[in-house]
């Protein structure tokens, strides 16, 4: 498994639009094959600030099976427009400490 994450940045006031963006863009992520889970958390202190995680089989589930299928364009028009500035998405490999129960 690999683990896409992302810290959104969103215009200040465009909280609202862009978490109903999220319910437009989400079936498009999660038609690609090799997709597992996505969770989009809001951070507590900085309310324009957003906390992406992705979880892939493999990275080329992201970076060519989404970021190259005929629907990635749509997700770019719905979502990115909202970002500054622009996130910088990181991935992730297998944990090397688990979480305890």
């Amino acid at each position: 498994m690999v683990l896409e994450v992302g810290i959104l940045n969103v215009k200040p006031g465009e909280e609202a639009a862009f978490e109903a963006a999220w319910k437009t863009a989400r079936p498009l992520i999660a038609a690609t094959p090799g997709f597992v889970s996505i969770d989009v958390r809001r951070c507590v202190e900085t309310p324009n600030r957003y906390l992406l995680q992705v979880q892939w089989r493999s990275l080329e589930d992201h970076t060519v099976g989404f970021r190259q299928s005929d629907r990635f364009p749509r997700w770019r028009e719905l979502l990115h427009h909202f970002y500054d500035p622009a996130p910088v998405i990181q991935h992730y490999g297998e944990p090397v400490l688990e979480r305890e129960a």
